[in-house]
C-alpha cells in the first residue's frame, strides 16, 4: 500500500460568517497515527471533512487554502468519489447499513467493480479481523448488521472504512459510545493498521491520543495552537494555552 502524506497549508473554513478554521497549515507524515485534540468546536472534526471533502455536503461552507494527499490537491480533483475511496472515515456514532455484515464490508468494493464471490469473500473475512471482529460474526455473517452491538457496529464501520483499502484512515471520536475494553481492541487494530496507511485520529482524549499517536496538534477556537511529537507535546509543550489543556485546566 502506498506511503500518502498529508500537507495543509493556509486553510481557512467559514460555516456562513462564522469561522471554523484559521489559516491553519499542518504536515501529516505518511504511515503514522497522527493525533489531534482540543475542545468542542474547535475545529477538529471540520478539518477532517475537509481531507475527504464531506465538507461539499455543507451548504454553508466555504473553504480556502490548499489540502494535498500525496502530491493532488483534493479540493482540485474533480472525481471526488475516488478520492473517499483513498480516504476511509469512521464517524463517532456507528452508521451500520441496513443490509447484512457481509454485505455491509462488501458494499463499497462491489460499488468499485469487486463481483466475484471469492475474492469479496477474502476481503469481507481479511477486514473484519482488522477490526477485531471476525472471530464474534464469523459464523452470522447473513446477521442484519443493525443487530450488532454498538461496540461491534463500530467495529464494523471500521471494517467498512477498510474494504477499500484506503490510503488515509480518518477516525473522528470513534471510541465516544463503545466500552473500554473494545476501545482497546480497537486501538491495538489501529496500531498494526499505521504500518500500512495513514491515520488520523481526532479524539477529546487525551491520553487516547498520548497512547497511540506519534505526534499530536492541539486545535483551539479554530486555530492550529501547536504542533510537535506527542511526547514532547505532553510533557513540554511550546504554549502555556497547550499545556492548559494536556494537564486538565482547561477543557
Amino acid at each position: 500500500m502506498a506511503s500518502v502524506g498529508i500537507q495543509i497549508r493556509d486553510l481557512s473554513v467559514k460555516y456562513g460568517d462564522k469561522p471554523a478554521l484559521r489559516e491553519v497549515s499542518l504536515d501529516i507524515p505518511p504511515n503514522q497515527i497522527f493525533g489531534i485534540i482540543g475542545p468542542a468546536n474547535s475545529g477538529k472534526t471540520t478539518l477532517l471533512k475537509c481531507i475527504n471533502r464531506t465538507i461539499d455536503f455543507v451548504t454553508t461552507a466555504s473553504v480556502n487554502g490548499s489540502l494535498l494527499v500525496g502530491d493532488q490537491d483534493v479540493r482540485r480533483m474533480r472525481n471526488v468519489y475516488e478520492l473517499r475511496r483513498r480516504i476511509g472515515m469512521v464517524f463517532p456514532l456507528p452508521v451500520g447499513l441496513p443490509m447484512s455484515i457481509y454485505d455491509n464490508v462488501a458494499y463499497g468494493p462491489r460499488m468499485a467493480g469487486v463481483r466475484q464471490r471469492g475474492e469479496l469473500d477474502v476481503l469481507v473475512e481479511r477486514c473484519l479481523r482488522q477490526a477485531a471482529l471476525w472471530d464474534e460474526v464469523k459464523d452470522r455473517l447473513t446477521l442484519l448488521g443493525t443487530k450488532l452491538s454498538g461496540g461491534q457496529q463500530q467495529r464494523l464501520t471500521l471494517a467498512r472504512a477498510l474494504s477499500l483499502e484506503p490510503d488515509v484512515l480518518c477516525l473522528d471520536e470513534f471510541s465516544i459510545a463503545i466500552d473500554p475494553v473494545t476501545t482497546m481492541k480497537i486501538e491495538e487494530v489501529l496500531l498494526e493498521l499505521s504500518r500500512e496507511m495513514t491515520i488520523v485520529l481526532v479524539t477529546n482524549l487525551v491520553q487516547q491520543a498520548r497512547r497511540l499517536a506519534q505526534n499530536v496538534a492541539f486545535f483551539n477556537s479554530s486555530r492550529l495552537v501547536e504542533v510537535g511529537e506527542t511526547k514532547q507535546l505532553f510533557t513540554k509543550p511550546r504554549e502555556q494555552l497547550t499545556f492548559d489543556y494536556v494537564t486538565g485546566n482547561i477543557g
